[in-house]
C-alpha cells in the first residue's frame, strides 16, 4: 500500500483524535443535539447553507433528517438553502452571491428555527451574513468551522471548531459530527421505533 495513502488516512483519524480529546466540542456536539431535537417537537425547521464541499455536506445532513437516517419515520422539516438554482443564480446576479443565504432567511427563517452553516474558514462572506440576518430574527445558529471559527465563531450560538486547518479533513469530520447529530435527534424524536 502507498505511504502516501496511509498518511492521508493518519491524518484523518489524528484530527478525530484531536475531537474525542476536546470536552468542548463534545459537549457542544450534545447541546445542538439537545436544541435541534427541542426545534422539530417544537414545530421549527432546520435550514443548512455550505459552499462548495460544504453545500454537498449540508443537502447531504438536510436530507438525512428530510428523509431518514436510521429509522422509518416521519420527515422532520430540514432543508439546504442552496438547492433552487433559478432562486441561487437570479440572487447571485441581481444582488450578489454573498447575499443568497441571507435573503432567503429573510424570507423563511422563523424565530425559533435554527441555521446550521458549514464553512471550513469560518470566513465565507454568504453565510456570516445570512448569520446575522438569522440572529435578528431570533433562529438559533450552529457554525460548523475549522480550528479558528473564523467570522463565524462571534456569530454562532454554538461553535463546532474542528481542530484542524486541512480543509478535506475538515470536511471529513463535520460529516461524521453531523451523522453524530442526525442520528441522536433521530432516536430522541422516535425513541418508540429504534
Amino acid at each position: 500500500m502507498s505511504q502516501q495513502i496511509k498518511d492521508i488516512i493518519t491524518a484523518s483519524v489524528v484530527v478525530k483524535q484531536g475531537i474525542l480529546a476536546d470536552p468542548q466540542i463534545l459537549q457542544t456536539v450534545q447541546d445542538c443535539i439537545n436544541l435541534i431535537t427541542a426545534a422539530f417537537k417544537s414545530g421549527n425547521k432546520v435550514l443548512f447553507c455550505g459552499n462548495g464541499g460544504s453545500a454537498a455536506d449540508a443537502q447531504h445532513l438536510a436530507a438525512e433528517f428530510s428523509g431518514r437516517f436510521y429509522i422509518d419515520r416521519e420527515a422532520l422539516p430540514a432543508e439546504a438553502l442552496h438547492c433552487n438554482s433559478s432562486y441561487l443564480t437570479a440572487v447571485a446576479n441581481d444582488y450578489s452571491f454573498d447575499a443568497i443565504y441571507s435573503r432567503l432567511i429573510s424570507g423563511i427563517g422563523k424565530e425559533g428555527d435554527v441555521l446550521v452553516g458549514l464553512s471550513t474558514s469560518g470566513n465565507s462572506k454568504n453565510i456570516v451574513r445570512a448569520f446575522e440576518v438569522a440572529k435578528q430574527k431570533g433562529m438559533i445558529t450552529i457554525g460548523f468551522t475549522g480550528a479558528t471559527g473564523g467570522q463565524l465563531k462571534a456569530h454562532s450560538d454554538y461553535l463546532i471548531n474542528v481542530p484542524s486547518t486541512d480543509t478535506p479533513r475538515i470536511q471529513e469530520s463535520h460529516i461524521l459530527l453531523g451523522h453524530i447529530i442526525c442520528q441522536l435527534v433521530e432516536e430522541n424524536i422516535f425513541p418508540t421505533i429504534a
